[in-house]
């Protein structure tokens, strides 16, 4: 009898493992979705807002909205974070799976409980729970992103994950690519009947996109392209200087190249400076490879084929080197001084003249403050007047993404910050900012101690074995860590990023028990 139940409790161990096997396998083609096919999403969508102000501004009204690139990707990533959920409690609860035993659980955790009760007490509660019409970064999406990184860093991965990961990557950046070099060389894609139809393919009857509206890729805005193909240019340089197989790290160098083009194309600091400073992290990288010969040679050709790139975009949009090597040398070799427009300096002269005026008694009027753009292209202001908000309301914060419903616009100091008191903002312009607004001083703090967690357990296993994995999923995290200082979260960008994350951490624990053992 007690040999009975020694082979069913075999049996059953045996069939728990194929189980946690498989739907380790279903789960990680659930991320390489998030990873490869949310980012690309571009789809028309209109949304009944419901603003918490009354104004006669169209941007602050309750109405109609629309929006081309962030709706459709939270609902994708609404519905992988969910089905990928499903998933894994199966996994743990029916198939004695098992979730790793790290700090990093209770820092997740504390990072969600954060966020729910910044939601909670809110004072625009369906602002912060859903975010921003044009953004989609509110609470839903942040839990889906800690969602995806819990997730992620509790399965196991197939030896060739690098790979995929890459592979998966491949059609972001060509596409995108294509998208932002039509747009630069001034033939907009979205312009295309065609492109035009499928992007439209949702929107309900009469509905159609604006007059002037372009596509420069498939995420929101300059700021945000520059950024995440900064990281696709570290991610794909480091992979190239570590891999070991000749036509695959070409394949990996030609993307990088492809990456920078883009980054270049997207006129934003925010992407440069993230290259300048990876850099460093990637030339050590290739002091440590096993073929330092090829990794170098890897870097040499990266640099000879960037710079004709460069030169290129450069002599059709002076700004490509205002907004990279300009925030070092100022002087442009790229720009005609004789096209360098005078109206604003003319407008301000004719305005300085008019300090005074005179009726039955004399009076001064007051003096404005000089037109101006403070450090960062106006982010000092804007992080200025979110860290005043964040006096009034230290614990607890605002919500995530309801910046735009409680920042003080139209003050006068706004010519001095930002060039124009009219000017609306709607977003920090930094992801940590973003946070202590959102979530208050506490939540700033688990927020970053999770991140330095991240990095520092992974870092210390890179050092140890030299994994190639853990480099290059690091070296992009770290860039995602870096960039965030300048630019704000949302689902194209995050999804991606906060999943790689998780599979650094994965990775990591992997490569901790082999040095263990």
């Amino acid at each position: 009898m007690s040999k009975f139940y020694e082979k069913v409790t075999y049996r059953d161990l045996e069939e728990d493992l194929k189980s946690q096997k498989s739907a380790d396998k279903w789960i990680f083609r659930l991320l390489l979705i998030a990873i490869g096919f949310i980012p690309l999403i571009v789809m028309a969508s209109v949304t009944e807002v419901q603003s918490p102000l009354i104004s006669n501004i169209e941007n602050l009204s309750s109405g109609v909205k629309g929006d081309l690139f962030t709706q459709y990707k939270a609902l994708v990533l609404l519905v992988i974070t969910f089905l990928a959920s499903l998933l894994f409690l199966a996994k743990i609860l029916f198939m004695n799976g098992e979730i790793r035993k790290t700090k990093l659980n209770y820092a997740v955790g504390a990072c969600a409980v954060a966020i729910v009760l910044s939601t909670i007490f809110s004072p625009n509660i369906s602002i912060a729970l859903h975010g921003l019409y044009n953004l989609a970064d509110g609470a839903i999406s942040w839990i889906c992103y800690l969602a995806l990184f819990f997730i992620a860093m509790n399965i196991d991965y197939p030896k060739k994950v690098l790979n995929y990961i890459l592979y998966s990557l491949y059609p972001f950046v060509i596409i995108n690519l294509i998208i932002i070099a039509m747009n630069f060389y001034g033939n907009d894609l979205l312009q295309k009947a065609a492109v035009k139809k499928i992007v439209m393919s949702f929107l309900p009857e009469g509905a159609n996109i604006g007059e002037g509206s372009t596509l420069v890729g498939t995420l929101n805005q300059w700021n945000y392209m520059s950024g995440m193909f900064a990281i696709m240019t570290v991610m794909f340089l480091t992979a190239a200087i570590l891999e070991k197989h000749i036509g695959r790290a070409i394949g990996h160098l030609v993307v990088a190249v492809m990456s920078i083009a883009v980054m270049l194309m997207s006129i934003s600091t925010s992407g440069f400076l993230t290259v300048c400073v990876m850099s460093l992290v990637i030339l050590f990288i290739a002091f440590r490879a096993e073929k330092k010969k090829q990794s170098f040679a890897m870097i040499a050709a990266f640099l000879v084929l960037s710079a004709p790139v460069f030169h290129v975009l450069a002599s059709k949009d002076a700004r490509v080197w205002t907004e990279s090597i300009g925030f070092v040398v100022k002087s442009n070799p790229y720009e005609d001084e004789e096209s360098i427009p005078t109206t604003g300096i003319k407008s301000n002269v004719e305005f300085n003249l008019m300090t005074k005026a005179y009726a039955k008694d004399k009076f001064e009027l007051p003096v404005l403050p000089e037109r101006g753009v403070s450090a960062g292209t106006g982010r000092v202001y804007i992080w200025g007047k979110a860290f005043e908000l964040v006096k009034e309301r230290p614990f607890i914060g605002y919500g995530l993404d309801t910046f735009m419903y409680n920042f003080p616009h139209f003050n006068i100091d706004a010519r001095a910050g930002i060039w124009d008191e009219k000017t609306l903002t709607d977003k920090t312009h930094s992801m940590y900012v973003g946070w202590g607004y959102g979530t208050g001083i506490i939540g700033l703090l688990i927020f970053v101690i999770l991140l330095i967690m991240s990095l520092s357990s992974s870092l210390k296993v890179a050092l140890q074995n030299n994994n190639s994995t853990i480099w290059v999923i690091g070296v992009a995290w770290a860039a995602y860590l870096f960039q965030a200082l300048f630019n704000d979260s949302l689902p194209g960008v995050s999804s991606v990023m906060w999943t790689l994350g998780g599979i650094l951490i994965a990775m990591t624990f992997n490569n901790e028990k082999k040095v263990d053992n």
